[in-house]
């Protein structure tokens, strides 16, 4: 005689059917572009760094200890529980001075980095679109900003202006870095303004911005945040740049301003490690973030490089 099969019970059948529903449900709140970055081991733990240094310059008055500009403790102290990376040759604490420093750094990379990406957006568009004089014209000024020299443009523009500050930082590495931006779009749109949609759209009416934006950039979307972490990434370096050569804001508590402290004050010569380490290495981590996410974002336009 067969045995006869026992049926599941009602309940554990119900129970692992809302499961599966719950899930259903909760995955269509998720957008698929977020899966596939956070499937990438290498942008999850870009992720969470970056999301760590978010944190740390919004939630900064309640993880440090005193103001960044306090100089009422003792001088050149080593780190202690009091202080734990120690103080300055003034007497500010280095800790809070450490993350509060995450605001210039971070409001840098992502301000230059917005504006670098539309400009490069706007004229890499209308180069690669249009074609003719607009395109010589716009190429020649795309050529000038590839052949100058940045580095020494940027040092010679925070010379020599009247005031010093952040949006001074922020005006002069938007200024000299969109142009290789702006000629990688225009090489990406020569490629499919001739696609079939495109003629398409032309022969429909469609005037010259509906096509860019409603056709061709959503097209560009990967390229585009890919440019713009990269500009991120050169503004992060070159704000930390020029305040470690004294042409920042002395005012402003940023890491690169406290690596010229730390330089001008002996923190080698006085031992004064933590001081000297912590900004660079915190610059360091932070641009290991946004290179981490790249392999995301790298991974939303070519499906081979995704992971399951």
């Amino acid at each position: 005689m067969s045995t006869p099969v026992q049926a599941a019970p009602t309940h554990a059948v119900q129970s692992e059917g809302l499961q599966v529903e719950s899930a259903e449900v909760g995955r269509k709140w998720i957008p698929g572009w977020f899966v596939i970055l956070w499937r990438n081991r290498k942008c999850r733990i870009g992720v969470v760094m970056l999301a760590v240094f978010v944190l740390a310059a919004l939630f900064a008055p309640l993880i440090t200890p005193a103001d960044p500009r306090a100089d009422d403790f003792a001088r050149s102290a080593g780190p202690s529980a009091e202080h734990w990376l120690g103080t300055t040759a003034q007497g500010e604490d280095v800790w809070s001075q450490l993350i509060y420093g995450a605001r210039a750094s971070l409001t840098v990379g992502i301000v230059a980095g917005v504006i670098c990406t539309v400009i490069a957006l706007v004229i890499g568009l209308l180069a690669g679109y249009k074609q003719g004089w607009v395109d010589e014209v716009l190429s020649f000024f795309i050529n000038l900003g590839l052949v100058i020299p940045a580095l020494p443009l940027m040092i010679t523009l925070a010379a020599y202006a009247p005031v010093r500050g952040l949006w001074l930082i922020i005006i002069v590495i938007s200024v000299t870095g969109w142009a290789y931006g702006a000629r990688i779009k225009r090489s990406q749109i020569i490629t499919l303004r001739t696609r079939d949609y495109i003629t398409a759209a032309r022969f429909a009416g469609d005037r010259t911005w509906r096509i860019i934006f409603r056709e061709i950039v959503p097209n560009m979307t990967s390229l585009i945040v890919v440019g713009f972490m990269g500009a991120a990434l050169g503004a992060i370096g070159g704000e930390a740049g020029l305040a470690f050569l004294g042409l920042g804001d002395p005012q402003t508590v940023s890491w690169g301003t406290m690596l010229n402290q730390a330089s001008l004050g002996g923190a080698m010569l006085t031992g004064q490690w933590a001081w000297l380490i912590a900004p660079g290495l915190a610059l360091s981590l932070l641009i290991l973030s946004f290179t981490l996410i790249n392999f995301g974002i790298d991974a939303l336009s070519n499906p081979h490089l995704r992971e399951d």
